[in-house]
C-alpha cells in the first residue's frame, strides 16, 4: 500500500506587516510557520497542545494559539508576533514593565504572556486585576509567580493611561 502524497497549499499570510507568500503542507501549522518560514522565533512551542500559551499570537487582534491553527488558515489574515511590540531597540511600555517588575525569568512563555496582555490592554486600556489575572492565567510559566506579571500588565496599562492623557 503507498502512502498517499502530502497535499500542498499555497498561502499568504501578513506577519508584522510584511507578506510571507509559499506552499506549505496542509497540515504545517501557524506557529511552524511563523519559526520555519517566515524565520521569526520569538514565538515558542511549548506543549504543541494548545494549554501552556506560549505560542501565543494576535491573529487580527485576537490571541490565538499558533500550535492548534494551521497556516493555511491563517491564509490573507493579518498576525502579529512578539517581534512586532519594539520598535528596532526601544521596548514598548508592557515589555519595559515586564522588565522593571521582573516578570519574566527564562522568557520561555514571555512572548505568550505579552501577546496576551497586549490583546487586553488593545481592547480595554484600563484593565480591573481580575481582567488581568483572567488574561494571564491562560498562559503557563514554571520560573516566576504570576504576581509580577500582573503587576507588569498593570504598570503598563498605567503608563499608557499617564501618556494618552
Amino acid at each position: 500500500m503507498t502512502a498517499a502524497p502530502e497535499e500542498h497549499l499555497p498561502v499568504a499570510v501578513s506577519i508584522n506587516g510584511r507578506t510571507y507568500r509559499g506552499v506549505v503542507e496542509a497540515r504545517k501549522t501557524l506557529a511552524d510557520f511563523i519559526r520555519e518560514d517566515a524565520v521569526l522565533t520569538g514565538t515558542k512551542l511549548g506543549c504543541e497542545h494548545g494549554v501552556c500559551g506560549a505560542c501565543t499570537v494576535l491573529v487580527d487582534d485576537a490571541p490565538a494559539r499558533s500550535c492548534l491553527m494551521l497556516a493555511v488558515q491563517a491564509d490573507g489574515r493579518r498576525i502579529r508576533t512578539v517581534e512586532s511590540l519594539a520598535d528596532g531597540a526601544e521596548l514598548n511600555p508592557l515589555q519595559k514593565a515586564f522588565r522593571n517588575k521582573h516578570g519574566l525569568q527564562c522568557g520561555f512563555c514571555t512572548a505568550g504572556f505579552l501577546m496576551s496582555a497586549t490583546a487586553l490592554l488593545e481592547h480595554n486600556p484600563t484593565p480591573s486585576r481580575d481582567e488581568i489575572v483572567e488574561t494571564v492565567s491562560g498562559s503557563l510559566c514554571r520560573c516566576t509567580g504570576y504576581q509580577t506579571i500582573v503587576e507588569a500588565v498593570q504598570e503598563a496599562a498605567a503608563a499608557e493611561t499617564e501618556g494618552a492623557q
